[in-house]
């Protein structure tokens, strides 16, 4: 339990980290933020398919494969549905922000849900993987989504600041999505501990989460400025690193 603990302060604190590092950062051009972005995509796809979906297929029994791929689309549909259902911005694209259409909410408050509906189901993913009892595993999710939260930390502060935001308050909501991901790794670690019947179902439900957010959000994101190659290049280093350090742990 107490590095379950450990974990998901370190999932949140990587948040607070990057925060940090966007303040004293702030003229990051597109180009390079996008390849940090890249990277962090690459290193969550591999956590993603080692450490959550692959297990998943092995502890299924009889209908292992079933029972996965169902996981993958429900987490993925969740998640979908989550999308049409809050009203949220969308995407950061520089320091402008795209939003729904709904205006009544302020913009923190929308940037704020948009940020928790990723960080939640990323920190349910990291908590999950210490249900399955192997530790390399688990370590290995939870620092595939750590490096994520970095250059996720990075990229918000800036159009934050030119909404107008006091940099107080911008540290402080930044702070808060990281609590939300530590909120979501010991939810997820309490699910699987009530009942081990749950956890292939869970492990891919965790899997499809991060699968659709690689795919909705972070891979058009990175490839929205101009510097695609460059973006794809990073995304696979991110997912050989994660590759190498799941067999070296192994």
């Amino acid at each position: 339990m107490e590095l379950v603990l450990l974990t998901a302060v370190g999932v949140g604190g990587a948040t607070v980290i990057g925060a940090l590092i966007g303040f004293l950062f702030r003229g990051l051009s597109h180009k390079f933020s996008d390849i940090i972005l890249s990277f962090a995509a690459g290193v969550m796809l591999a956590a993603a398919v080692f450490g959550l979906i692959l297990p998943s297929t092995q502890m299924g029994g009889k209908y292992g494969l079933i029972v996965t791929v169902a996981g993958i689309f429900a987490g993925a549909l969740c998640l979908n549905l989550i999308d049409k259902l809050v009203p949220h911005l969308h995407r950061i694209v520089g320091n402008d922000i795209e939003s729904h259409s709904n205006t009544k909410l302020s913009k923190i408050l929308l940037f704020v849900i948009a940020i928790a509906i990723h960080n939640l189901p990323e920190g349910i993913a990291a908590g999950v993987g210490f249900g399955s009892e192997n530790i390399s595993h688990a370590l290995t999710i939870a620092g595939g989504i750590a490096l994520q939260n970095i250059p996720e930390g990075m990229v918000i502060i800036a159009p934050m600041l030119s909404a107008g935001v006091n940099p107080k308050k911008t540290f402080l909501i930044a702070a808060a999505t990281g609590v939300i991901e530590v909120l979501g790794t010991l939810l997820g670690y309490f699910a699987v501990s009530l009942s081990t019947a749950i956890l292939p179902f869970a492990l891919s439900f965790a899997g499809g989460t991060m699968l659709y957010i690689i795919s909705d959000e972070m891979i058009p994101e990175t490839h929205a400025h101009g510097g695609e190659r460059g973006a794809t290049y990073a995304l696979l280093v991110g997912f050989c690193v994660m590759l190498i350090t799941d067999v070296l742990l192994g």
